[in-house]
């Protein structure tokens, strides 16, 4: 059994590395075995771009047969809790598209410039079909954009503009949408280490985030061990 696990930066998964230090045969720099279980951490760098490079070129050199993307993310839900750990089970690129002279944003979708049902998207969205029919976590609803929304206005514009959203991250929605041309079966998992609103890192639990997040991953590599 060979699981991807993809993070956009070492220090979101450095608690999951130490543990598969310390519990796990060791085969190369990102691999790791135990039981049958064979881990690859592959660190893409922040970002859309980074992660669908990353991912495209590693799949396409190694059979996988799961993946798991995980990290932080904001969130638009105030419902959600920071360091909640939730399960993205839609996804969609949140600032591809075109703005007009009046400052609007429309997407290509909107654009007809990619179909709303071109595959792998439904009706302009990245879906995780079998993930929704799971009880695992918290499911929400994701958008993944090239700049973080952080000021008033563009926050307003954007939640006004998609009120369904609950979550917001720089990599998520690159992700699925490999995972879903390459059909392989995967998971999103973030920790919630900030609400998206006018930028204050000051008001952030990214250590609380990122604690929770690899409590979770390494509780679910044990399932896997398991089962």
């Amino acid at each position: 059994m060979n699981l991807l696990i993809v993070a956009a930066t070492p220090f979101e998964i450095t608690p999951l590395h130490q543990y598969l230090e310390a519990n796990f045969t060791k085969e190369s720099a990102i691999i790791y075995t135990k039981n049958g279980l064979h881990i690859h951490l592959l660190v893409t760098g922040i970002g859309l771009t980074h992660t669908a490079y990353a991912l495209g070129r590693y799949m396409g050199s190694v059979n996988i047969d799961a993946a798991w993307n995980v990290g932080i993310a904001g969130a638009y839900d105030r419902t959600l809790a920071l360091g909640q750990v939730v399960n993205v089970v839609e996804d969609q690129f949140g600032d591809l598209g075109i703005e007009h002279a009046d400052g609007s944003f429309q997407d290509l979708f909107d654009a007809e410039l990619i179909a709303l049902n071109q595959p792998p998207f439904i009706h302009k969205k990245l879906i995780n079909t079998k993930a929704i029919n799971t009880s695992f976590l918290t499911k929400v609803k994701g958008t993944s954009v090239n700049t973080v929304h952080g000021s008033a206005a563009s926050i307003e514009q954007f939640s006004k503009a998609n009120p369904n959203i609950q979550i917001e991250t720089m990599e998520g929605a690159a992700f699925m949408l490999v995972c879903l041309q390459e059909q392989v079966s995967f998971l999103q998992i973030r920790s919630i280490s900030n609400y998206v609103e006018p930028r204050d890192r000051s008001k952030w639990e990214i250590a609380l985030a990122i604690e929770n997040l690899n409590e979770t991953v390494v509780e679910m590599v044990n399932n896997y061990l398991e089962n």
